[in-house]
């Protein structure tokens, strides 16, 4: 297969993104919620903005695959996969909190090459790719350059996924010992690392599409990303300022 047109990719996943907005805000704070199998929400706003991002990568890259929360595989196994999640924190959206975002990103051999977070309530988007850098709505963004745990806001996921994890006594040591320990939960929270104001975040029982995009942005945006080992099929990552998820890693057993 010829080299990835990077840039171009990460064009089409703005263009993506950009056509998830009208879908998604058209329906906020008015849209049933509905119990998948798993028991977690969906709304028609995740499967109406899936739908209008498969259709746009597909016409843009039709030899590439594609996996979405919503709607499953499409495509070949093998090469490279765009990886999608049209409403990352649909709990929150349902409920008319703005916090939520799309994720889209471009990911070879478990690799991500290009990323996406877009906060389409807030209008912001974080996009870049691999040596490209990471932009917040066209302006280079950087991580926090922070070295003081009890200086920096230090983000986490829901304090359950701690549990269900294995590491209760991490997220106990951190509410304990970190003045500014914040619950910016889902792609949200790794927004804000993305964008400074958020020195780092810990974040436990992921799915894939919840970690493609952060996994290229953070590096490309000055800092690091820890990808933990999976437990009981989800994963988990440390990332934001490097000196801080230096620190963080003590905290847990599984790093």
């Amino acid at each position: 297969m010829p080299r990835l047109d990077l840039e171009a990719a990460a064009r089409a996943a703005g263009q993506a993104a950009d056509l998830a907005r009208g879908e998604i805000l058209s329906r906020f704070r008015s849209v049933a919620v509905e119990q998948k199998s798993d028991g977690s929400p969906v709304t028609e706003a995740d499967r109406a903005a899936e739908r209008v991002i498969r259709a746009h990568l597909r016409q843009a890259f039709p030899t590439l695959a594609i996996v979405g929360e919503e709607y499953g595989e499409e495509g070949s196994r093998e090469g490279p996969r765009w990886v999608i999640d049209p409403i990352d924190g649909t709990i929150g959206f349902s409920r008319g909190i703005p916090l939520f975002t799309t994720l889209i990103a471009l990911v070879e051999d478990e690799e991500p090459l290009v990323g996406l977070i877009d906060c389409p309530a807030l209008d912001e988007r974080y996009l870049g790719w691999r040596g490209g850098g990471c932009r917040r709505n066209g302006v280079p963004t950087r991580v926090s350059q922070e070295t003081d745990l009890r200086r920096a806001i230090i983000s986490h996921g829901d304090p359950f996924t701690f549990d269900l994890y294995g590491e209760r006594a991490a997220f106990d040591r951190m509410a304990r010992e970190l003045p500014l320990l914040r619950g910016y939960t889902d792609a949200f929270g790794h927004a804000q690392v993305l964008g400074g104001g958020v020195g780092a975040m810990v974040d436990l029982c992921l799915n894939p599409w919840d970690m493609a995009a952060t996994r290229v942005l953070v590096p490309e945006a000055g800092g690091r990303c820890v990808q933990l080992p999976p437990r009981g099929g989800k994963g988990g990552l440390v990332f934001g300022a490097p000196a801080l998820v230096e620190q963080l890693l003590g905290f847990l057993s599984v790093a």
